[in-house]
């Protein structure tokens, strides 16, 4: 017999969906509705992961009237305590300590919040409305997959998955259980990009043939160094950390951060690469390419890393076009004049990054008469720029979008297909380069149609007992 008292979550949706008329076919809201999702009614959110990236959202998540912190899950003790005078000395000490990428903590919280040392105990919380997912990247399949299934709303971190095989079975359970779930790729929450966006659509720089973007920080000449296997700290759990991936001896410039230079677990295509062909291939209005090549290599680095320290990939669209990346960790300087990506059309050519973008008129070249196509452009988004020159909305816009959509039921900025299709170039390029062949793909099947060895690497066994279903 079903119960009388509505539980928190259908309270919580009915009111947002009957604010807008979507629910019961309301047309109108009475006045008395609006004082439904008060203090006592706020979305009470479970945070999975909350080392470096995970601090930061869960500071942009307190900012939110409306989102109350349930609860928190690592697997580092002193993480899950915020206590930063406990965290071990080697990581405060050493370089990630010197780098911020180990988080002060020392949040205050105006409630209980609970502690879990397994994400599959706090999914049990029937209090909890959403989780915020902020693991290193190969946990993040299994652990929204577990999270739509427990019925909850999904925030994830980008990049998304750390298979092309992971991202599609993530959309198809969203797809069954008609859960809310956004991907933290945060550039499609930025006003200028969202303006850039309309523009670039309609054709303002004329047929865009080229986007063109690059990662470069110079980690010579000693890159995350030579360690020995030793260990982990007394209050990590190394075992859970790994997860799916092969069991390994724990080392120092692994984990808690150094993971993204280690291919098992991700790459600087997906840590920074898949940043940058989101946005260029959102302004683009492109999906999936149909061909891609890769070239580079360990060419310098003398460390511990599996990644290479210098890569190139060229992506081809079957529309007549194409996106460049370089991703140079053994050089410095810019490689562009302005900006962070660069689109080439044939009136213009687009420079922009999230706080100023530039536009260029196209000059004639051979046997052609004219003069000029466009007006020269330049605009600055007004929006309080962050100290590496990024915009101050943008996370905290992907942020407040998805918790209005957990009201509304609406799709958010960033939905599970377009971050699996923006992570799916991290996955295309990383391949390419180990298998030394120009792939062609097939974006609908999600085959490569000319590599069979290419095509087994869509996905690898998970270590038992994990299994992704």
């Amino acid at each position: 017999m079903k119960s009388n008292k509505t539980n928190r979550r259908e309270f919580i949706t009915t009111s947002a969906l009957a604010a807008t008329g979507l629910s019961l076919g309301l047309n109108s809201l009475s006045a008395s509705r609006s004082s439904f999702l008060g203090a006592n009614d706020k979305i009470r959110v479970g945070f999975i992961g909350v080392g470096n990236r995970g601090s930061q959202l869960l500071k942009l998540f307190m900012t939110q009237p409306d989102c109350e912190v349930a609860a928190l899950c690592d697997l580092y003790e002193p993480y899950l305590q915020r206590d930063y005078s406990k965290v071990d000395k080697r990581y405060t000490d050493g370089s990630l300590g010197k780098g911020g990428q180990i988080p002060k903590m020392g949040e205050k919280f105006n409630n209980i919040v609970v502690h879990y040392n397994d994400y599959r105990k706090l999914l049990e919380d029937k209090t909890i409305d959403a989780v915020c997912i902020a693991t290193p990247d190969h946990w993040h399949a299994l652990q929204t997959i577990d999270a739509i299934k427990a019925g909850k709303d999904v925030y994830v971190e980008k990049p998304l998955t750390a298979t092309i095989h992971e991202g599609r079975s993530m959309v198809k359970a969203q797809e069954e259980y008609k859960r809310v779930v956004a991907v933290g790729l945060n550039r499609r929450g930025n006003s200028l990009y969202q303006k850039l966006a309309r523009e670039m659509h309609s054709g303002k720089i004329g047929k865009i043939t080229v986007g063109r973007a690059a990662h470069i920080n110079n980690m010579f000449p000693d890159g995350i160094g030579k360690v020995s296997p030793e260990a982990p700290p007394k209050d990590f759990n190394w075992d859970m950390w790994l997860g799916p991936r092969p069991f390994i001896p724990y080392k120092y410039n692994i984990a808690p951060y150094t993971f993204r230079w280690w291919s098992n677990y991700s790459s600087q295509m997906g840590n920074w690469g898949v940043h940058y062909m989101d946005v260029i291939r959102w302004l683009m209005d492109e999906k999936a390419p149909s061909a891609i090549s890769a070239h580079g290599g360990k060419y310098v680095l003398d460390d511990d890393s599996t990644i290479p320290d210098t890569l190139q990939v060229t992506f081809e669209f079957a529309s007549g076009s194409m996106i460049l990346f370089s991703d140079y960790e053994a050089s410095s300087g810019e490689i562009m004049p302005f900006g962070e990506i660069e689109l080439r059309g044939t009136k213009g050519t687009l420079q922009a990054n999230e706080g100023a973008y530039k536009i260029i008129p196209a000059t004639r070249g051979q046997f052609q008469t004219w003069n000029t196509l466009m007006e020269p452009e330049e605009f600055e988004n007004k929006n309080r720029l962050l100290d590496d020159g990024s915009s101050a909305d943008s996370t905290t816009a992907l942020i407040r979008n998805f918790l209005d959509c957990i009201k509304s039921r609406q799709t958010p900025l960033v939905p599970l297909e377009e971050g699996h299709r923006s992570t799916s170039f991290a996955h295309l390029a990383n391949i390419a380069l180990i298998t030394k062949t120009r792939l062609l793909w097939d974006a609908e099947k999600e085959q490569f149609t000319n590599s069979p060895e290419a095509n087994k690497l869509l996905h690898y066994e998970y270590r038992k007992p994990w299994i992704l279903e």
